[in-house]
């Protein structure tokens, strides 16, 4: 009877899941992971929207119109008054120690001004080092505030007959309407849950795809890994990488399903599009990660470096900040990283599909991410045969 052999491909793929399973590492990394960061994506944002942020009250009137302000303020759901100052000096240590994230002060003799009808001021405080609490409070003070200011005028013009309604004629003679485009609800989860999650999953691929293949050198199996691969890198770097490809993009689908299915997140095209886009990610993810490596394999040094790709592919991927409007030189960087590029695809699906008229410069950028993978592999079959990576520490 005939004995039958692997082909190369099979065998370093059988060798590749016989490591996976007997490292908990893997596990980790593969599964227990990219869980926790789908989990920590679609609860963060709570109810869509930022509440309870701790502010403090500087009342130097103590009176009933300063306290009627004051619960005012406590009624905003974006608010949560935790403290109460005598002065404010108290108020801006405790901003700056981040106590609070900011303070209202109502100036003494506030309502005796008010009765005089003198012009008196109502002073907000804000810590704006966080951007977006910092925004938050702001707007919130903005929009409470003009509705006090107004209070004093309608008072008056009440006091000498005339009626609400006319008072708004003269009060807000021009009414805005606001409209959010593709959400309404202001909620922070539609548009920042989705590109958040493939942000934190993206270093996850990284650092996983550069593990897998400098374990091999680090611990001086990759003469037994070549050889399984009879000497063919490409089959070698494939087949080791062909698990945790399906199992990336089996994640990817998942957190497509629980985000824009359970979480019902709105979104205009079909699942289709987007598992398609998080699958392609997941391929050039990968061969930047292969790329990065073989231009120097070794472990050691690379997590460092792909840790840092990961980090800034966060701040240049334009979910927080328009990157058209970024320096130049940071805007055509920009390109550089495969979540630019994905978050690009993944708007126009999800705003508006406009089409593939749009996006097929991003997705042809995401497949060209291959091309130099590819290419540099003889690189790192040379640093693998010469074993001079392996004793880098």
């Amino acid at each position: 009877m005939k004995r039958t052999t692997d082909s190369p491909f099979v065998a370093v793929l059988k060798r590749e899941l016989t490591r996976m399973i007997s490292r908990r590492l893997y596990f980790g990394v593969c599964l227990v992971l990219p869980l926790f960061c789908l989990f920590y994506m679609a609860t963060i944002f709570g109810d869509g929207q930022m509440e309870n942020i701790p502010i403090g009250i500087v009342d130097l009137d103590q009176t009933a119109t300063s306290r009627n302000i004051s619960r005012t303020i406590s009624s905003v759901p974006t608010f949560k008054v935790t403290k109460r100052f005598t002065d404010a000096e108290q108020a801006r240590k405790s901003t700056q120690a981040k106590d609070i994230y900011g303070y209202l002060v109502i100036p003494r003799n506030f309502e005796a001004s008010l009765m005089d009808g003198k012009e008196i001021a109502l002073s907000y405080y804000y810590h704006y080092a966080l951007l977006s609490v910092g925004s938050e409070v702001m707007a919130a003070f903005e929009t409470v505030l003009k509705t006090v200011s107004l209070a004093p005028v309608v008072m008056q013009a009440t006091a000498l007959g005339v009626s609400p309604e006319q008072t708004q004629t003269f009060l807000l003679p021009v009414k805005t309407q606001g409209h959010p485009l593709f959400n309404p609800d202001l909620d922070y989860s539609v548009y920042l849950s989705q590109p958040f999650f493939f942000v934190l999953f993206q270093v996850l691929i990284l650092l996983t795809t550069v593990y897998a293949i400098g374990s091999e050198i680090k611990f001086r199996t990759a003469d037994e890994w070549l050889k399984k691969a009879d000497g063919n890198i490409f089959i070698a770097v494939t087949a080791k990488l062909l698990p945790y490809t399906i199992i990336y993009i089996l994640m990817s689908i998942l957190a497509n399903y629980v985000l824009f299915g359970i979480m019902e997140l709105p979104f205009s095209c079909g699942f289709l599009p987007l598992n398609l886009t998080a699958g392609l990610f997941v391929l050039a993810t990968q061969a930047l990660g292969v790329f990065v490596f073989s231009l120097f394999p070794a472990i050691s040094i690379i997590i460092s470096i792909v840790s840092m790709i990961g980090s800034l592919g966060a701040t240049l991927s334009g979910v927080t900040f328009p990157a058209p409007f970024m320096f130049p030189v940071v805007y055509y960087a920009s390109f550089l990283f495969p979540i630019r590029h994905f978050v690009e695809i993944c708007q126009n699906l999800l705003y508006g599909d406009y089409g593939f008229a749009y996006t097929w410069q991003n997705v042809a950028a995401l497949f060209l991410f291959l091309l130099p993978a590819l290419l540099i592999l003889p690189h790192l079959k040379n640093a693998i045969l010469s074993h001079k990576y392996e004793n880098i520490k």
